[in-house]
């Protein structure tokens, strides 16, 4: 081993107490040092380590933020998701390509810039985005990109970026001087719940005056649903950990918001930091924690400056450490844990593997995270947004939580609305709130189809907008992207399918697999090729890759295809290739035709002969 090389690993590793559990932690810090992570590298860190290559190598290879080979000095990540293509990302592409010389996935000959696409960067109302290495640039457009780069090559020192960022944007972007980056929060509407008004410390305050079993059956009496997508109830969740055998409990905020169109965590984490470390807070006592890891994703490094000086002023307060509030035999502290590009780490299993340092590989279920999570220990993981309502219900009380929304959805839900609207941003809305009130707030009224909950949600028609946003009804994440005239929902499909592929950890065949087949099904009917056969060819094989996947990804990555095909089968029906006689026995092709230019708003279709 050369001795700079050693220079660059030994100290990294020894800074993390050379503990095996920080693998990843330990990877980003020494590609900061190297520029990235070839052989002899992965042959350091192993050594400092004293675990086999196998496991350091394993790791670089799964997050697509760890390079096994040198990249630019300044990598550009230019977001590919389907709202950044929406608003013209491809064109941006095509600018930066033709500034730098060079295509997706390369470097320049003088090693300054490599070009790369990332699949979500939680910037979809502000599409089209990148990330010029960890610093977020909003709104490109073709000129703007170019400008950019000419700047920072003309200046030859990648740290001047902020600087440029400024005199393209303006400053002020952003209300924190830490959070390095010309990004608005676009917080639309405020609602009761998180970004209303808030004493600081007064729902911690009301908890730690009250048992741990008093606070989960307070959270129970609200009737709080996790805010993930799955709406499990979180009291239940924190009962289940508190009485789980084991020395050890530990809690972890899932902060890893990678599906498509997804980005209101971005903003509570820029406006209401404290709300949702006073929440984790709470939790810990609750379940009997003393140690909390926000797992923060690596698209919004960004953010972490910011983040670890909200945790430092905590600690000083008495908020966190020994001791809470003065609070005998309570100590609760939290650590950032960062991502490092992995859609698939957003499911908890595959996100406690990440915190242990290990490729994000989902475990087997049982046992479940609450009996045997991280390290071995019971442990609860739990959502941004449903964190931040805890430190409220504690607060204002359950009876008011449970005041609003519906009966079975209690409480607010927060939006990330992108796409064909005018008000692209996050809204806070009651649960029950159609889907026809979202869309007149956001100014999406002639849309012609939404997107509900990303990717893993459904593409839903006019017919479906006088349902409810709630769990029992629509339920979502969080996600909605809207698509107006002209939008096609086998081009929405094929895209989300095309992601869905990308980020696949691999580990089972029917998702590694079969979501490979959907696609190539739904592109041949893209290209008027399609038989009728396909149709229950592809319901068929959705089904058998929602069946047999081996976890949440795999579970739902079929879902662009079967509910498209469910609510826009016309689009399907009218791109069919037509038997000779131009008619087939049962389907009217002219008038299939017109219903699928109804909801599509394609002006013509083309049949092969």
């Amino acid at each position: 081993m050369s001795a700079s090389l050693q220079d660059a690993v030994a100290p990294v590793c020894e800074s993390f107490g050379r503990d095996r559990t920080r693998l990843l932690d330990i990877l980003l810090a020494v590609q900061q040092r190297l520029g990235g992570i070839d052989d002899r590298a992965i042959d350091a860190v192993a050594a400092e380590l004293a675990i086999p290559r196998v496991d350091v190598a394993g790791v670089v290879s799964f997050y697509s933020f760890l390079a096994p080979g040198p990249r630019g000095r300044t990598v550009i990540r230019l977001c590919n998701d389907l709202p950044d293509l929406m608003m013209g990302a491809e064109k941006v592409a095509a600018g930066l390509e033709e500034e730098l010389g060079i295509r997706f996935g390369e470097t320049t000959p003088d090693g300054r810039f490599t070009l790369e696409w990332a699949s979500c960067i939680g910037m979809s109302d502000q599409a089209p985005a990148a990330l010029f290495d960890d610093v977020v640039v909003p709104s490109l457009t073709p000129g703007t990109a170019r400008r950019l780069v000419a700047e920072l090559r003309r200046q030859g020192d990648a740290g001047d970026l902020r600087r440029v960022l400024v005199r393209e944007y303006g400053d002020g972007a952003n209300a924190h001087d830490l959070v390095r980056a010309s990004v608005k929060n676009n917080l639309r509407r405020a609602g009761e719940v998180i970004f209303a008004p808030m004493e600081a410390g007064a729902g911690l305050g009301k908890a730690l005056a009250m048992s741990p079993a008093e606070v989960i059956r307070e959270v129970k009496t609200a009737r709080l649903r996790g805010r993930g997508g799955a709406g499990f109830p979180t009291g239940m969740k924190w009962e289940f950990v508190r009485a789980a055998d084991g020395p050890q409990r530990y809690l972890i905020c899932n902060a890893d918001e990678g599906e498509p169109g997804t980005f209101k965590d971005r903003v509570i984490l820029t406006e209401r930091p404290d709300l949702l470390f006073e929440g984790m807070t709470i939790a810990g006592y609750a379940i009997g924690a003393a140690h909390g890891i926000l797992y923060l994703r690596g698209e919004y490094a960004y953010l972490r400056d910011y983040l670890e000086h909200v945790l430092a002023a905590r600690r000083e307060k008495g908020l966190l450490g020994k001791a809470v509030c003065g609070k005998a035999g309570f100590s609760f502290d939290i650590r950032i844990q960062m991502g490092a590009g992995a859609y698939v780490c957003g499911e908890e299993t595959a996100l406690i593997s990440s915190c242990e340092g290990l490729r994000g590989d989902p475990k087997n279920r049982p046992p479940f995270p609450a009996q045997r999570g991280y390290l071995g220990h019971p442990t609860s993981v739990n959502n941004v947004e449903t964190l931040c309502c805890v430190p409220r219900i504690l607060q204002m009380g359950s009876g008011w939580f449970a005041s609003m929304g519906s009966r079975r959805s209690t409480g607010t839900k927060l939006l990330s609305i992108s796409g064909d609207c005018t008000r692209r941003g996050v809204f806070e809305l009651p649960l029950g709130t159609t889907l026809r009130e979202v869309l007149a707030q956001c100014g999406g009224e002639d849309a012609v189809a939404v997107q509900v909950g990303g990717p893993s949600g459904k593409l839903v028609g006019p017919d479906a907008f006088d349902r409810e946003i709630c769990f029992d009804d629509l339920a979502t994440g969080g996600a909605l992207v809207v698509f107006g005239p002209g939008r096609d929902p086998l081009w929405v499909a094929s895209q989300y399918m095309a992601f869905f592929i990308h980020e696949s950890c691999g580990y089972c065949t029917p998702c590694r697999v079969g979501n490979v087949l959907l696609k190539e099904r739904i592109d041949r009917i893209l290209a008027g090729n399609g038989e009728p056969d396909d149709l229950d060819y592809l319901a068929r094989l959705g089904a058998s890759v929602k069946t047999a996947s081996r976890c949440g990804l795999g579970q739902t990555s079929p879902n662009p295809v079967l509910s498209t095909l469910e609510n826009f089968r016309p689009a399907y029906e009218a791109r069919l290739k037509p038997p000779v006689d131009g008619r087939q026995p049962g389907f009217d092709i002219a008038a299939k035709l017109a219903e699928s230019q109804r909801l599509t708003g394609r002006k013509s279709v083309h049949f092969d002969a």
